[in-house]
């Protein structure tokens, strides 16, 4: 079936990313917005908005049976759930089926059974995928968990079986420990996710995240569009991810590239998915779990393949084959990521709340901003605080990290604040640089002292600048001496 209408159940950027794809595709498309959303740009750039509720996700975004409801009242062909909100939610893609509408995503047994990753695990099995030594079964009795961790040796990470986002998962050193961190996760995980399940790996030191992008179409072709690096996390999720892996040789690639297309085969994914891995210091990769939706960072992907992927999931969608195979993919450049949160990162990252009152992203060659607001918005104190992604594309990494570093500097927010100098710390460390780093690279290089520092010396740095060029102007127009040191004065007192 062609899809000529597409109502996006989502918010901000990622809606204005689908409704992009969809009206260069010639797709009519519909908003769907929350009273604190009624100005947003989302709203305004799509043919069709509803309102569905007040600003609480669970009033407005979260109401399947609502956005159902209006889809169908307006001859809406088919449902993007873009990411968060009902992306993985498989009764909502169920119900979506039920209806006679299309989900642009995968059938409800993939989300259910990758939902779970006690499932997931499972279902994998028969590929012989390489898995964290550990237990595939729900453990509730910390005696219990306390004899498996003997087993298979300290420290441990607790894990809650449908987490994500770093809720309900605990690192456990020594055996003391064990049995208030399992109470903590197993609590934190039913208030989260209303499933107290939780289950224990070995906790592998020195981690690389790095996660590969499959493709699946209904005509039993699957594809992997190689893999993005997310290493640089804050709070157990990624602020920064690249494409390709710094480290990653070809045939290491190769054979986390087919791991992943079993994993999507092991549960007849349909779509785009991404595959996520652990890597420990000998280079040694297990499955982690499988996010069945579109990823945040999928922009980094799209640049080294020229791919779209919601063109992809669109064509999908409508029962299209893939129009390539793997041998017609390669890698070209390099891309990089940064997730611009209204953040503090002076004050342990925690929300930046306010208006922006100055917001002029940066643009260029080369330089790509997935943005949802524009100066002058609120930044509502109910979503994500993503304020937008800064994505920059280079021949070699080397490129792209420099021109990372050339955008932010050229981004401008005011009002609020935001990881912009976390993430040009980032890309100025000799460790990022060298690609020699790992999910630890916050707690092991980054204070905010250092971020402190990093400005009191841009400034110094600034000062000596302007003083070179007063002096060099002062010569050239022959300005008094008492008159010049009175100027130099007042440039250091500013």
């Amino acid at each position: 079936m062609k899809i000529k209408k597409i109502l996006v159940a989502n918010r901000g950027e990622i809606a204005i990313r689908v409704f992009k794809t969809a009206k260069k595709l010639g797709i009519k498309t519909v908003a769907v917005y929350s009273t604190a959303d009624r100005n947003a740009p989302h709203v305004q750039m799509a043919d069709e908005a509803v309102c569905i509720g007040e600003p609480p996700s669970n009033q407005s975004y979260l109401l399947g049976d609502k956005i159902i409801k209006v889809a169908q009242e307006l001859g809406v062909d088919a449902i993007h759930p873009g990411y968060g909100f009902l992306s993985e939610n498989a009764n909502f893609s169920q119900k979506v089926d039920d209806a006679s509408l299309i989900f642009i995503g995968p059938k409800p047994f993939a989300i259910k059974t990758m939902g779970s990753k006690l499932a997931a695990k499972e279902a994998v099995k028969k590929y012989k995928i390489p898995m964290v030594p550990g237990i595939d079964k729900a453990v509730l009795d910390p005696k219990e968990a306390i004899e498996i961790a003997k087993e298979i040796g300290f420290p441990i990470l607790i894990k809650a079986s449908a987490g994500g986002g770093g809720k309900g998962m605990r690192i456990v050193e020594k055996e003391s420990e064990l049995k208030s961190q399992m109470e903590r996760a197993i609590s934190e995980a039913t208030s989260a996710f209303g499933d107290g399940s939780v289950f224990i790996e070995k906790y592998i030191e020195s981690p690389r995240h790095i996660e590969i992008q499959i493709l699946a179409d209904s005509h039993g072709n699957v594809v992997h569009l190689f893999e993005r690096e997310c290493s640089i996390q804050r709070r157990h999720q990624k602020v920064v991810e690249e494409a390709p892996s710094a480290i990653l040789t070809e045939a290491i690639r190769t054979k986390m590239g087919e791991a992943a297309v079993n994993v999507a085969k092991s549960c007849n994914y349909l779509g785009a998915g991404t595959v996520e891995f652990l890597m420990d210091a000998q280079m040694n990769f297990y499955f982690l779990e499988m996010n069945t939706r579109l990823q945040v960072e999928h922009p980094v992907t799209e640049w080294i393949t020229g791919l779209d992927l919601v063109e992809e999931q669109i064509k999908i969608a409508q029962g299209e084959a893939l129009s390539f195979s793997q041998s017609d993919l390669q890698i070209k450049g390099h891309a990089i990521e940064l997730r611009v949160y209204a953040e503090d990162s002076l004050n342990d990252f925690m929300p930046s709340i306010g208006t922006l009152s100055t917001y002029k992203p940066p643009s260029g060659k080369n330089i790509r901003v997935d943005d949802g607001f524009k100066e002058g918005m609120e930044i509502p104190i109910y979503y994500d605080p993503m304020l937008s992604k800064l994505i920059t594309y280079g021949k070699t990494r080397d490129e792209a990290i420099v021109k990372m570093i050339e955008a932010i500097d050229n981004y401008q927010v005011e009002g609020i604040e935001t990881t912009l100098a976390f993430g040009k710390y980032v890309c100025q460390h000799a460790a990022f640089q060298s690609g020699q780093f790992d999910t630890h690279f916050v707690k092991d290089y980054y204070t905010p002292e250092v971020i402190h520092k990093h400005y009191n010396k841009e400034a110094e740095i600034a000062a000596k600048i302007a003083l070179k060029m007063y002096i060099e102007e002062r010569h050239l127009l022959k300005i008094p001496k008492h008159k010049s040191r009175a100027a130099i004065k007042n440039l250091f007192h500013k």
